[in-house]
């Protein structure tokens, strides 16, 4: 798999994150050609080279009309006057987009559907970020500075690039933050880390040093948790490409840089982030829990089983657990809420290890057979499906445990 990997040694901002691309080989000029399919015609990019404690990378700044855009990378009325690691000046005419906006700049571009997706997947980290922050929901969040165009520019083309560099997965070291310091903003003074960037990377390995700036920001860490599938651990890469994009601010203890690592990784496993989600129940009426899994499911959880336990008192009981992406966190919940007898739920963020498998339709005794293959330790695996044999075994008025079993011998015979 080709992936591009994040070493965060220094932290990540957008702008970072295309200056790294650009310096390990993404063409600008293609860059800029997929960005003007945003429908915003008043930018472009200007990248100069920098030198940063010896090592050379790239800066990508957005000029609008005929000036560098100087509005921090931020969330939502969160506006820094000054102190920021990525500090710029700013310009309180920038009066950005709303969330549903952009949502609507991005569906209405003429943007590749998987940038679209990319894209509106960090703003939508952000999002919701900002909305539980402030106390509001997604749909009524008015970005400031994220929705000023350069920072649109930025979430877009980190999305580009991926697409340009023909990366598969991004993986990263455990992100960087800044602690013990303070920032201006437009509620007053805030601690460093911000809270947006906090609360985005909620479920993510981070690191709290003593550096007193804003290492990461909120647009840098919400590429990171809608881009990412985890921290790369133990992966023998073969690399092809190396750059390093630089930050606005000179630090003087290391150098204010995103590097990242282009190449390939050969797994037989791959690895995401699931939330778990569970309830103990000792009221709720067994009948009820089939439909509980089934609504479940529909909605999209990974998985959800429910296991019988003894709990408090004596009391017979039920423990139901659901796997989830966190995209569909708040929704399984209040499926939750709304067909048990729960009050309450635990959630926790878990890594998850998996083999790689795919999806294939092949020609078998039985006919076209859809079937599930992996291959561990060099040796491939087929399986039939389970209703591909239900299918059969009701149309021949076979077992299904004879159609499985010949199936499995047929499929694996080689």
């Amino acid at each position: 798999m080709r992936i591009a990997y994040f070493d965060t040694f220094a932290g990540i901002a957008g702008d970072m994150v295309l200056g790294a691309f650009v310096s390990s080989g993404v063409d600008p000029v293609k860059l800029e050609a997929e960005l003007s399919r945003l429908g915003q015609t008043n930018f472009h990019l200007k990248i100069s080279r920098v030198s940063r404690n010896g090592i050379n990378a790239s800066k990508v700044d957005v000029v609008v009309g005929d000036q560098i855009e100087t509005v921090d990378d931020l969330g939502a009325d969160i506006g820094r006057s000054g102190g920021g690691h990525h500090e710029k000046e700013h310009h309180p005419h920038h009066h950005g987009k709303s969330y549903v906006e952009i949502r609507q700049l991005l569906e209405t571009s003429e943007l590749s559907e998987s940038v679209k997706s990319r894209s509106t997947e960090i703003f939508r980290r952000i999002a919701e970020a900002e909305a539980k922050i402030h106390n509001t929901t997604v749909d009524k969040i008015h970005f400031h500075e994220v929705g000023a165009i350069d920072s649109i520019v930025d979430i877009v083309g980190s999305a580009i690039c991926l697409e340009l560099a023909k990366v598969e997965g991004v993986f990263t070291s455990p992100i960087r933050l800044g602690s013990g310091g303070y920032f201006e903003a437009q509620h007053g003074v805030l601690p460093v880390p911000g809270p947006a960037a906090l609360e985005i990377l909620k479920g993510y390995p981070v690191v709290f040093n003593d550096i007193p700036y804003e290492l990461t920001t909120p647009t840098g860490a919400a590429i990171v948790a809608g881009l990412s599938k985890g921290v790369l651990r133990d992966k023998q890469i073969e690399i092809e490409s190396v750059g390093y994009g630089a930050g606005t601010r000179e630090l003087e203890r290391l150098p204010n840089l995103l590097r990242v690592v282009i190449g390939n990784i050969d797994s037989q496993t791959e690895e995401d982030r699931v939330v778990q989600v569970e309830t103990n129940m000792d009221d709720i009426n067994p009948q009820l829990i089939p439909n509980v899994i089934e609504r479940l499911l529909a909605i999209g959880a990974t998985d959800a089983f429910v296991a019988p336990v003894i709990m408090k008192k004596g009391r017979p009981g039920f423990v139901l657990s659901v796997l989830t992406p966190e995209t569909l966190l708040d929704k399984i919940s209040t499926e939750i809420l709304s067909q048990t007898t729960t009050l309450g739920m635990r959630v926790s963020y878990n890594r998850r290890i998996k083999v790689k498998r795919e999806l294939k339709t092949v020609k078998t005794t039985f006919g076209d057979v859809k079937v599930k293959e992996s291959n561990i330790d060099g040796k491939l695996r087929v399986a039939a499906e389970y209703d591909e044999c239900k299918r059969i075994g009701d149309a021949l008025s076979l077992p299904v445990i004879e159609v499985m079993q010949k199936l499995n011998a047929e499929l694996n015979k080689d």
